[in-house]
C-alpha cells in the first residue's frame, strides 16, 4: 500500500473542498442568473456586473493575499491575454442569453458539448492528431444533446446557437488559460484578474451602445441587490475554477467540471421546477455520460503517446568473445582458441 504523506493528504482534502465549493456556488449562481434575467432581460448588463465584478473584487483580495505584480510584456498581451480576454467577454454574453432564452438544465446539457469543440479547436487550430476512440467518445454527447433538444419543452433556436458559441468560447479559454499561467508565469489569481479588466474594458462599448440607454427603467432595489450578490458569486466561481485548474492536471479538471455541470442541472431542475420529461432527462445524462467517456479516451491517448518511443534504437550486433577484436589500449591481441593451436603447432614444427 503505497505511503500518504501529511502534505499530500492536506493538498486531497485542499482539492476536495475546492470542488465541493465550486459545485454550490455554480449551482447558486446558475439558478440566481436565471431568476434575474426573468424579470431583468438584460443580458448585457448580467455580463458587464460579472466582468466587472472580476476587476474591482480581484483588487484588495490580491493586495491582503501579497500577490506579486506581473510585468506582462506586450507579446504577452497580444498574444495570449487580449484573445483570453476577448474570449471570455464573448462567452460569457451568449452564456447569459442562452440562460435567458431556455432553462438553466438544457444550457449545461448543450455545455457538455465542449469536448466536440475542444477536438475540433486541438484539431485544425493547433494541428494535433486524435485517434479513432477519442473521436468515437465524441457520439454519446452528440446524442444526449441531439436528444434534449428534440425533447425540450421549452427550446429556443436563439438560446441554442448562443449556448453552443459559449461552448465553442469556454473552450478555447480552457486550451489557452494553462498555457498563459505557463508561459507568463503568471499567478492564476492575478491572472484571472488581468483578464477580468481587459475583457470590460474590451466590453464597455458595446455594453454602452446596446444596454446603457434601457435597462435603467427596469432597476429596482431587488434588482440591483440581486445583480451584487451574483457577480460577487461569479467572482467566487471564478477564483475557485482558476485555482482548481492551477492545482490538478487537465484530466481531474475535466471529471470535476462534468460533476459541477451536473450538480448545477439537478440544483436547478429541483429549484426551477421547469418541466422535463423522462425522454429529455435521459438525453442530458447521454450527454454526460458522454463527457466522462471522452475523458477517460483522452486519458488513455495521452498514456499512449506518453509511452511512445521518441528514437529509433539502433540494433546491437552481438560478437562471439572468441571473434577477433583489440582491447583498448589496442596492444593485446585476442585470437580465437583454433587460430592458437594452429600457431603453436607451426612454431613446433
Amino acid at each position: 500500500m503505497a505511503y500518504v504523506s501529511k502534505q499530500e493528504f492536506r493538498d486531497f482534502l485542499k482539492i476536495v473542498f475546492i470542488c465541493i465549493g465550486w459545485y454550490i456556488v455554480s449551482s447558486t449562481n446558475g439558478v440566481l442568473g436565471k431568476m434575474i434575467l426573468s424579470q431583468f432581460p438584460y443580458p448585457m448588463t448580467v455580463t458587464m456586473v460579472h466582468l466587472a465584478s472580476i476587476a474591482i473584487f480581484s483588487t484588495p483580495m490580491l493586495k491582503m493575499l501579497q500577490i506579486r505584480q506581473h510585468e506582462s510584456t506586450w507579446t504577452h498581451h497580444k498574444s495570449i491575454l487580449l484573445p483570453l480576454a476577448f474570449g471570455k467577454f464573448v462567452s460569457s454574453v451568449f452564456s447569459h442569453i442562452s440562460l435567458w432564452k431556455v432553462p438553466v438544465s438544457y444550457a449545461h446539457t448543450v455545455k457538455a458539448s465542449m469536448p466536440i469543440f475542444t477536438v475540433l479547436i486541438s484539431r485544425f487550430l493547433l494541428g494535433e492528431r486524435h485517434s479513432t476512440s477519442l473521436y468515437f467518445s465524441l457520439m454519446p454527447i452528440v446524442f444526449g444533446v441531439a436528444i434534449a433538444t428534440v425533447t425540450e419543452l421549452s427550446f429556443d433556436v436563439v438560446g441554442l446557437g448562443s449556448a453552443l458559441v459559449a461552448t465553442a468560447g469556454f473552450s478555447l479559454m480552457n486550451i489557452f488559460s494553462k498555457r498563459a499561467m505557463k508561459e507568463t508565469g503568471m499567478h492564476h489569481l492575478r491572472l484571472l484578474h488581468k483578464l477580468g479588466q481587459i475583457s470590460a474594458l474590451m466590453f464597455l462599448p458595446v455594453w454602452t451602445l446596446v444596454d446603457l440607454t434601457s435597462f435603467r427603467r427596469d432597476l429596482s432595489v431587488e434588482v440591483v441587490t440581486l445583480l451584487l450578490v451574483d457577480g460577487a458569486l461569479h467572482w467566487i466561481q471564478n477564483i475557485l475554477a482558476f485555482t482548481l485548474l492551477k492545482l490538478v492536471v487537465p484530466l481531474t479538471y475535466a471529471v470535476a467540471n462534468v460533476t459541477k455541470r451536473i450538480s448545477v442541472i439537478t440544483v436547478s431542475l429541483l429549484l426551477l421546477k421547469n418541466p422535463v420529461t423522462l425522454t429529455n432527462v435521459g438525453g442530458m445524462m447521454l450527454a454526460i455520460g458522454g463527457v466522462f467517456c471522452y475523458n477517460m479516451a483522452k486519458y488513455r491517448e495521452n498514456q499512449a503517446k506518453d509511452r511512445l518511443p521518441t528514437s529509433l534504437n539502433r540494433p546491437v550486433t552481438s560478437k562471439p568473445l572468441w571473434q577477433d577484436h583489440y582491447t583498448f589500449d589496442h596492444k593485446v591481441q585476442v585470437t580465437t582458441p583454433l587460430s592458437f593451436l594452429d600457431g603453436q603447432m607451426k612454431r613446433n614444427q
